[in-house]
Formats: structure tokens, sequence, C-alpha cells
């Protein structure tokens, strides 16, 4: 009885094929997330020193503008 499981066991190997794929495939989806997360960090500081340099030009500039302004003629 034993022989014949492990024989039947070692014969069929079809669905095992599709198995190593899927196995491959989230192997391959965790190291693109793992991937994705380690270059958010980096994005993240890009965007912010971005933010700020963008935030302090405005506050910088903002009264340089002031009373500059045409007034439609009456």
């Amino acid at each position: 009885m034993f022989r014949a499981i492990c024989k039947l066991l070692r014969k069929d190997e079809l669905g095992q094929d599709l198995a190593e794929y899927c196995l491959l495939t989230a192997l391959l989806a965790l190291v693109a997330l793992g991937i994705i997360f380690h270059l958010s960090g980096g994005m993240d500081g890009i965007w912010g020193s971005v933010n700020a340099s963008v935030a302090g030009s405005v506050n910088n500039g903002a009264g340089a503008g002031a009373g500059t302004a045409r007034t439609p003629a009456h």
C-alpha cells in the first residue's frame, strides 16, 4: 500500500510547474514591493527638500509684488 502511494506521488507531477511558477511570482512580487518601499523613502526625501525650497522662495518673494497690481480704469 505504501509503495503504491509513493509510486503514485512520483508519477503525478502535473501541477508541479504551476506551483513553482506561483511561488516564483510571489517571490518577485515581494522583491518588487521591497524595492518600491525602499525607493519611496528616498523619493519622500527629495520631494520634501523640493517642497521646502519652493515654500521658502514663495515666502521670501511674497512682499515683492505688493502694491504693483494694476486697477482697472473706470
